[in-house]
């Protein structure tokens, strides 16, 4: 009979403590982001310890971050464009015997080469604050605003309205997509409160539909009830009345002709580029008719 439990090497490596050491020079953001999205591919993730440093823009900075990478030694991933800086972090961890990479040098090196021109070496100039930073934060206010059918006599001026029952992420996928610079608001749908015969006649926003399957949704809030100390059965939970809603919800969006994603199995963030490749579509498909 094959073994396929794990061996005395892959136990040990299971509980061993790793340092993650993460420069940057500006809000270090994109590499926190490349190493999130790197870690999820192994196990045995949960045993790094990660060392977060940001806005490294000084030798005598450096000075108290190799301190800390000297005793707690480990990988080091920075995004430093002053070559004084990135030279000394570079030698030092090379005398201490460390790894150190330089996350996006690959990339700019590709692109440079493609577009065949240098680099502009500049901290944080990702996040320079141009129009793209000032629709974003204007999209974030306005989806804030716009929460839970609030505000929905504005609604024409979203980019994206979601509609689903409760419980099936509408508002975190909400906040996602204003971070990505979409003004969006979102509707809870309750049988026995119609939503507003606005919903029905906008022109300007895409409104798309969620849903999940009646398991998760009556897990996801049961969770919510026992959170708020809230007795766990009720007709929120109920199977029959759970079964009731997402049907109501998916007849909705079929009359109406609404794109429809399921959350079932998807993250945030998944859901979050599902929309914005629906959305990217209707606006080709809205540019093709006026033309």
């Amino acid at each position: 009979m094959l073994d396929l439990s794990p061996s005395n090497a892959q136990k040990s490596s299971m509980n061993k403590r790793y340092h993650l050491h993460l420069l940057s020079d500006s809000t270090g953001e994109t590499l926190e982001n490349l190493a999130k999205a790197a870690l999820v591919q192994f196990d045995g993730a949960e045993n790094i310890v990660k060392h977060f440093w940001p806005m490294v823009r000084s030798e005598k900075h450096l000075d108290r971050i190799l301190e800390d990478i000297s005793s707690n030694p480990g990988l080091v991933l920075f995004t430093l464009v002053n070559g004084e800086i990135r030279k000394k972090l570079e030698l030092r961890c090379r005398a201490l015997g460390l790894p150190s990479i330089a996350a996006l040098d690959a990339v700019s090196d590709a692109l440079s080469n493609m577009l065949g021109q240098e680099a502009k070496s500049r901290p944080g100039r990702q996040h320079l604050m141009d129009e793209a930073y000032f629709a974003r934060v204007d999209a974030i206010q306005f989806t804030i605003a716009h929460d839970d059918g609030i505000g929905w006599e504005n609604w024409e001026a979203a980019d994206i309205v979601l509609a689903g029952v409760s419980r099936t992420s509408k508002t975190p996928t909400s906040i996602y997509l204003a971070n990505r610079g979409f003004k969006t608001a979102n509707i809870p749908l309750v049988p026995e409160s119609p939503p507003p015969l606005s919903l029905f006649t906008l022109k300007n926003p895409m409104v798309v539909g969620l849903v999940t399957s009646a398991e998760r949704l009556i897990q996801v809030r049961r969770n919510r009830l026992l959170s708020l100390n809230q007795a766990p059965e009720t007709d929120y939970v109920d199977v029959e009345k759970v079964k009731s809603e997402i049907a109501f919800a998916r007849r909705m969006f079929a009359d109406n002709g609404w794109p429809v994603i399921d959350v079932t199995r998807r993250s945030i963030e998944e859901s979050a580029a599902a929309i914005g490749k629906f959305y990217q579509e209707w606006l080709d498909e809205k540019k093709s008719e006026s033309s």
